[in-house]
């Protein structure tokens, strides 16, 4: 026999309005209800046909996720398979599954989500990128569709709901510990500057030198374009030059690794000759040699709230647009030592 919602419904004593919410975990229904709910569907055998409850609802039960390139380069970043590990942890508690975009050119990107929203094969996106005058963002924006960014919009932050680590602060903090231990010479080695992240990450560094008394200096920049052009030549260029860094501030701990490697080639050691110190606190960073100094940004977390905010957007479409910090953490290894 065929066990139905209103037979469910019957043993919890309670609505079938409400079991259908209990499923769809809604919010509005309390914790108390939904576990007696959950226990009744366990006992009755109770399995949601959800196939049939999004062709009623006009719900997919998929969120989509959007990379800033394709798939094959985003997994090259352990950034990314760890922001999924949260996202993924998020949805399957609620239900729903992941349409993972394929694009790799912002062209692509832009097309492959305008067919997600108007051929509605998704609930909502997660954008996992703030890319600066986006087009795909500012669609989502015109379109009224549910969109969580992990990262600072570029603007109107004030209408969209984003979660993101306060990256120009972390950025300021790391600097002043270099600087705390003596360093001066403190160049920027960051990602592309077509992203706020970047941004925002050079604003802080260029504050804390502006508190500190010391004088900002172009050409201790160097950006991603140039170091996927030639790593090598990017570091190169930093410690030719007649003053060069004794430290750097670096975009991730990937380009650390890389600027670590070509150092040791050309026999600079880290950290007796220079400091380094790194965003995210990758596995491998306490084994690098030496242990590299990383802020852990807390990437499960990042993922796995903009998770939770979309799924409430998705819910209750009047939410008000949120803002969530998620803090993070300074790991202090043997990366950077006081300047001599």
């Amino acid at each position: 026999m065929i066990v139905t919602i209103k037979d469910v419904a019957k043993k919890a004593n309670v609505a079938p309005s409400t079991v259908s919410r209990v499923i769809a975990n809604s919010p509005r229904i309390s914790e108390k209800t939904k576990k007696k709910v959950r226990e009744v569907m366990e006992e009755l055998g109770y399995h949601p046909n959800f196939q049939a409850r999004s062709l009623a609802a006009k719900s997919t039960q998929a969120i989509g996720v959007i990379m800033p390139n394709s798939a094959y380069y985003a997994f090259q970043n352990p950034f990314f398979p760890e922001v999924l590990r949260g996202i993924s942890t998020s949805a399957h508690d609620n239900k729903y599954g992941i349409y993972l975009s394929t694009g790799s050119t912002e062209d692509e990107i832009y097309n492959e989500v305008t067919s997600m929203v108007l051929g509605r094969r998704v609930d909502g996106v997660i954008l996992l990128y703030s890319r600066i005058n986006d087009k795909t963002m500012n669609f989502l924006q015109s379109s009224n569709f549910p969109f969580v960014v992990v990262g600072r919009p570029d603007e109107h932050d004030e209408r969209i709901s984003y979660v993101d680590n306060d990256n120009i602060f972390i950025t300021k903090q790391v600097t002043n510990y270099l600087i705390d231990l003596g360093h001066q010479n403190i160049a920027f080695v960051g990602g592309s500057t077509d992203f706020v992240v970047t941004v925002d990450r050079l604003n802080g560094y260029k504050l804390a030198l502006k508190d500190a008394g010391i004088s900002f200096k172009k050409e201790y920049m160097v950006f991603e374009d140039f170091i996927k052009e030639n790593g090598r030549k990017a570091i190169e260029s930093l410690m030719n030059l007649n003053d060069p860094p004794t430290a750097l501030v670096t975009q991730d701990d990937l380009i650390a690794y890389e600027m670590i490697s070509h150092l040791e080639d050309m026999g600079i050691r880290v950290p007796q000759d220079i400091s380094i110190v790194s965003f995210n606190n990758l596995m491998l960073s306490e084994h690098s040699k030496p242990p590299l100094t990383s802020i852990d940004i807390c990437i499960y977390q990042l993922g796995f709230e903009a998770t939770k905010c979309l799924l409430e957007k998705i819910s209750i479409p009047d939410t008000l647009p949120k803002r969530i910090t998620i803090p993070t953490k300074f790991i202090e290894r043997k990366s950077c030592e006081q300047k001599k």
